[in-house]
């Protein structure tokens, strides 16, 4: 069980989640958290129109919500936002509905497919996922305010 759970793969992406840290000067910061475990990630984007130009993110989480994180870390910066919507969708469905991974560059989501039985872990896999939305929601609530 904790082979399918902490595969050599998702142990490799845990240690080496790249832009680790906080952006000074972020167009919007969220965090996400698990209830259950407690684990945390605090992400600061930044965006050109609608296309992530900056990213850093603050993992206190396991070595799932890392993994996670990581693959997030590698991919984010050049997205759009409805990309990133997309990809929290197809993460989500991908645990709690038997979703098909993602091919193109977010395929390393593959990893996370053995966990879909273990749904107490759940949360801190998405942990990334909700907040980069959660930022991207602050993002363009401000944007609408500024244009109304």
């Amino acid at each position: 069980m904790l082979n399918d759970i902490y595969s050599r793969r998702i142990l490799e992406l845990a240690a080496s989640i790249p832009h680790l840290g906080r952006l000074p000067d972020a167009d919007a910061s969220a965090t996400a958290r698990s209830k259950l475990c407690g684990s945390t990630v605090t992400v600061d984007l930044k965006l050109d129109g609608d296309v992530v130009t900056a990213f850093a993110h603050d993992v206190k989480a396991c070595a799932l919500g890392q993994a996670s994180s990581a693959i997030m870390g590698q991919h984010v910066i050049g997205s759009t936002a409805d990309e990133l919507r997309d990809v929290r969708q197809t993460a989500s469905r991908l645990l709690k509905a038997d979703g098909k991974p993602p091919e193109g560059k977010w395929e390393d989501l593959k990893v996370l497919e053995p966990l879909r039985d273990h749904k107490a872990r759940h949360a801190s896999i998405l942990l990334t996922f909700d907040a980069v939305v959660d930022a991207l929601d602050q993002i363009e609530a401000r944007r609408s305010q500024s244009a109304g």
